[in-house]
């Protein structure tokens, strides 16, 4: 099976500077890493590869030069080959963008090392948060996807069956492939690089493709994309909530009772 995991390098930091005049979050100075939830992904990757002889898991990766390096933590672990996905056109893509781009990649990988069959990714990103690229890939490559994918019990070279985390319980689907699956934290454990798998990562080639390679739509990428984020901003400071006093539930609920009550709703 030919598995492609996409990941992103995040900033490590929960709280993101966000540059209010260009509405975008400002990564300069940051400490930077593999977006967590990625993490995952790239653990469940080398898992079925293990699984499943003949495997391969190749990693994509949207972004800078830096980025480079989120690749290279991939390969310390076990994957086989990395992708930088950088030009000068594709800057300023938002999701939407991103996906189309992963999924110009995704099919000329297939071309080059016969068919992809599953595609992993994070949940989500530490830092946009969209949850988007996951659905969208699926979307424009026309293949199923699931998301919030907490177990893959079953695979093989022609299905694979996920249990889907959901607000009233756990959804068990199986998807045809090729599919495209987004995991969330709790999925597995990710391991650690061992020294030999760090050496190796820094002495491996790590691929770029730009607009040459992709051939991507310029109408769908970049600036151009379809969609636009209009503003990012953090949240809105919220005041300090009140304590109810009282010892025992009696005299707090006399007390809310009474505050109901000025209050008019009651």
């Amino acid at each position: 099976m030919n598995i492609v995991v996409c990941v992103k390098q995040t900033p490590a930091s929960a709280n993101l500077p966000i540059d209010l005049a260009t509405g975008r979050i400002k990564t300069e100075g940051l400490q930077l890493g593999v977006n967590p939830f990625d993490e995952y992904a790239i653990e469940e990757a080398l898992r079925l590869k293990e699984r499943l002889p003949g495997s391969s898991v190749s990693v994509l990766s949207f972004g800078a030069a830096a980025a480079e390096e989120a690749l290279r933590s991939a390969l310390a672990l076990g994957c086989d080959e990395g992708i930088l996905l950088y030009d000068p056109a594709f800057e300023q893509s938002d999701s939407l963008a991103t996906a189309h781009l992963l999924c110009a990649a995704v099919r000329k990988l297939s071309k080059a090392k016969g068919a992809v069959a599953l595609v992993l990714c994070g949940k989500q990103t530490n830092d946009g948060e969209s949850g988007q690229v996951g659905a969208a890939l699926g979307a424009w490559l026309d293949w199923p996807a699931a998301s919030c994918v907490k177990k893959i019990p079953q695979a093989d070279d022609s299905k694979i069956v996920v249990e889907r985390l959901m607000e009233d319980g756990v959804d068990t689907v199986e998807l045809p492939l090729p599919a495209v699956v987004s995991v969330i934290k709790g999925i597995n454990e990710p391991r650690l690089p061992s020294l030999k798998g760090k050496m190796a990562a820094k002495k491996a080639v790590v691929a770029r493709w730009g607009q040459a390679e992709l051939a991507a739509d310029v109408s769908q990428i970049g600036a151009s994309s379809a969609s636009v984020v209009v503003k990012t901003a953090p949240p809105e400071t919220r005041s300090a909530g009140m304590t109810v006093p009282g010892g025992s539930p009696e005299e707090k609920a006399a007390f809310l009772v009474q505050k109901l009550k000025e209050l008019k709703f009651i």
